[in-house]
């Protein structure tokens, strides 16, 4: 993918967007090396694109019909074929893939358990997190440092003290080997994808891939089946996730269900966090000025305090940005599918009964139509005013937003502003390369200068 990026023009690395038309295969050979290859330059110009490659499909960056596809008529397009085939091996019917009743139950359980009074508990374990990653990365000082893996670390062990503090044979190396190996196995596009073929349909990535989902379940499995049954009087989430109840039915989650969410938390929860810190810490080295600014900022309102905490977050609406920012244009999950289920309209154009409407995030963060200088790494524009509804989605928007959100920011926010006041981030002559398979991680990771602050 050497070509399939553009760097220079005082602009952070973005993806090249084809400007002619992509064939069926020239579309797969796109869309298992970066699923964003797919994205036609077009994309960021028009409200909508219609178009067909073995099925019809329709890619929408207006605001008001993204309204409709994930709030007003949500029901009408759950999650694509495509979709469930590659995250239901590892996640089953989670929150995060389960439909209709199955979810709202599901939701209405496990909303409580993200409270903010929650989120502010978790904050010493994000806290510790930061500390050791801080550590780590001091010990590179003077050197080139690869901050994503630093950032998977952090947020890995976040993930894991908050879900599986009280205790349960988990291995996280094991864990985490998996869940790549998990990715890069099923994260590709098959052409059975694009002919439209159900998901039981066999795809070679599934029969050719060691299977790593079914590791992660075995472990999964032991976890839950030691602690149900045993009290622990300092709950953590997967405490609260056995004894949280449905308010409306009293219904409680099954073994597999607490199996399956454990997996949707841990693998969602580090790997989305991490990778908007990744592309922070980039694109502060970027422009130095910014990482200025943030520095300032966080020197200012830390005090003598070596770690941030959530009673600082007020005061670091700028770092916040440079978080916020960095999602734009690099949002983690960057290209999202669903399937009409009935008839519809959407921009006036009717939608069938199986079409597959494609959310290309990418290219809705920087549409020409809803930002100035789209490409351009501009934190102070979610200082000015907030952007219009529905033109900034890193977590979704309507009934199925991110549960974990509040989570998301909170630890990025206080790992960020941690590192910010004992280091400076230098340009190290590295450029990453966006590509999305699942999520949108830096190919050859985020290698930077760590100088003492």
């Amino acid at each position: 993918m050497r070509d399939m990026v553009e760097t220079g023009s005082g602009l952070p690395v973005r993806i090249r967007l084809h400007r002619a038309p992509l064939g069926l295969f020239d579309t797969l050979r796109a869309a298992r090396r970066n699923i964003l290859e797919i994205i036609p330059e077009l994309a960021v110009r028009q409200p909508m694109i219609t178009a067909r490659t073995a099925t019809r499909w329709h890619m929408v960056m207006h605001p008001r019909a993204l309204r409709r596809v994930l709030r007003d008529n949500w029901e009408n397009y759950p999650r694509s074929v495509v979709t469930k085939r590659i995250l239901e091996p590892g996640v089953g019917h989670s929150l995060f893939l389960a439909e209709g009743a199955e979810w709202r139950w599901q939701r209405r359980t496990a909303a409580p358990i993200f409270s903010h009074r929650n989120l502010v508990a978790l904050a010493p374990v994000m806290q510790q997190a930061a500390r050791h990653a801080a550590a780590r990365i001091a010990r590179g000082a003077g050197e080139v440092v690869d901050l994503y893996e630093e950032m998977v670390a952090v947020t890995f062990e976040i993930i894991c003290a908050v879900t599986l503090a009280g205790g349960g044979s988990f291995d996280r190396g094991v864990v985490h080997r998996a869940i790549n190996a998990y990715i890069e196995s099923v994260g590709r596009v098959s052409i059975l994808d694009l002919f439209g073929a159900p998901a039981w349909v066999p795809r070679p990535e599934t029969l050719l891939s060691p299977r790593p989902a079914r590791r992660l379940h075995r472990v999964a499995d032991r976890v839950v089946r030691e602690r149900m049954g045993r009290a622990n009087p300092d709950p953590d989430l997967l405490d609260h996730l056995i004894r949280a109840t449905d308010p409306e039915t009293g219904r409680r989650m099954s073994p597999l269900e607490l199996r399956d969410n454990l997996l949707a938390f841990i693998v969602a929860g580090h790997e989305t966090t991490a990778l908007a810190l990744a592309w922070s810490l980039y694109l502060l080295a970027f422009d130095p000025a910014a990482q200025d600014r943030a520095r300032a900022e966080v020197a200012a309102a830390l005090g003598r305090a070596e770690l941030a905490g959530p009673e600082h977050l007020d005061a670091l609406p700028y770092t916040r940005a440079v978080i916020e920012e960095a999602m734009r244009l690099y949002p983690p999950a960057a290209f999202l599918a669903r399937t009409a289920q009935a008839p519809d309209r959407l921009c006036g154009r009717v939608i069938h009964p199986g079409d597959t409407v494609m959310l290309p995030i990418y290219a809705l963060h920087r549409h020409r139509m809803w930002w100035e200088e789209p490409d351009a790494f501009r934190p102070e524009r979610f200082l000015d005013r907030r952007p219009e509804r529905f033109t900034w989605l890193p977590f979704g928007d309507g009934p199925r937003i991110c549960i974990g959100a509040g989570f998301a920011m909170m630890e990025a926010q206080i790992v960020l502003a941690t590192l910010l006041r004992r280091f400076r981030f230098a340009d190290a002559g590295h450029v990453p390369r966006p590509r999305q398979l699942i999520t949108l991680r830096p190919e050859g990771g985020v290698r930077l200068r760590v100088l003492p602050g």
